[in-house]
């Protein structure tokens, strides 16, 4: 099987190239605004018009800091939480491996939050195998919804160990960059969910063929929700338009993602849900007199 890391671009296409990524996006705005339709609907979207969001946690320094964190998130409203561990460390005391103290964070969260709660785990890749098989079949006991990325991606037999021996699904396809990869992946069973970064698959027409191509597996698609108000409302609209995309990741704390020359800003509303835009295109304008008054240069 070729590595998800390879140069090679297979299943046709122009992965991975953020520059023909970006400008797909664009000519889908385009196309939006152009039949007064947001983006989600042209593609096909409509039968759902908010999504359930859950608060996708930062990188926290210490163990100590993820309970505050849940906790916060809960009563904001979040309908579930993601840990995205740090070191590992306490905040005081003799140094611990990493994962010790991840599986520390994951018991932690558990028990602050109770146990209906909606709870994630995803390390991005910092795991070997024996590390994630022990964090998995604690997630598995603590009943967590997913583990995401456990291993590095170009592992496939670390991956398809995973799938088979754990009950949690395992969500993986961040770090695959060719459409070819992910029906491989998919095949020999190495993902339980596909994931997908829309600036590595082509931009939004590659993201699609994506999700369509898990769905006619029977299989979940969970588009990665990062970044400026952009990057989320090009994940946003992939969430809406795909059938079988269910959450909305929201980084946490929701201002994090906020940026001075966007005139929206993505909230919860008090059900816990991120409503659909309504607006053309993309649907979250920029505000230009915002933007010049921080330009320095332009260089062309």
């Amino acid at each position: 099987m070729a590595p998800a890391f390879d140069n090679v671009t297979r299943g046709a296409g122009t992965w991975p190239n953020p520059y023909t990524a970006a400008a797909d996006i664009c000519f889908w705005d385009i196309l939006g605004k152009a039949v007064n339709q947001p983006i989600y609907k042209v593609m096909g979207g409509g039968a759902k018009t908010r999504l359930t969001a859950y608060a996708s946690s930062q990188h926290l320094p210490t163990v100590e800091d993820y309970v505050p964190d849940v906790l916060k998130a809960k009563a904001l409203g979040y309908k579930g939480y993601k840990i995205h561990p740090g070191q590992g460390q306490h905040a005081t005391g003799p140094a611990i491996p990493s994962y010790i103290g991840h599986m520390e964070e994951i018991r932690e969260v558990r028990k602050a939050v109770g146990d209906e709660f909606v709870l994630m785990h995803d390390p991005v890749q910092s795991y070997n195998r024996q590390q994630a098989m022990t964090v998995g079949r604690l997630l598995d006991e603590l009943n967590y919804a997913w583990f995401e990325d456990p291993v590095r991606t170009i592992d496939t037999e670390g991956l398809i160990e995973l799938c088979a021996a754990l009950d949690l699904p395992i969500h993986v396809g961040e770090f695959i960059y060719s459409i070819a990869d992910y029906a491989e992946y998919i095949q020999r069973g190495a993902l339980d969910v596909v994931r997908l970064i829309s600036d590595n698959v082509g931009g939004m027409t590659g993201s699609m063929r994506v999700g369509l191509l898990a769905d006619a597996f029977g299989l979940e698609c969970t588009p990665h929700n990062w970044g400026n108000v952009l990057d989320l409302a090009v994940h946003f609209h992939l969430e809406l338009a795909l059938a079988n995309a269910y959450w909305f990741e929201m980084p946490f704390p929701a201002e994090w993602a906020d940026r001075p020359y966007h005139k929206d800003t993505f909230r919860i509303d008090a059900e816990g849900y991120v409503q659909a835009p309504t607006q053309p295109g993309l649907g979250y304008p920029i505000d230009r007199d915002a933007l010049d008054k921080m330009i320095k240069r332009i260089d062309r």
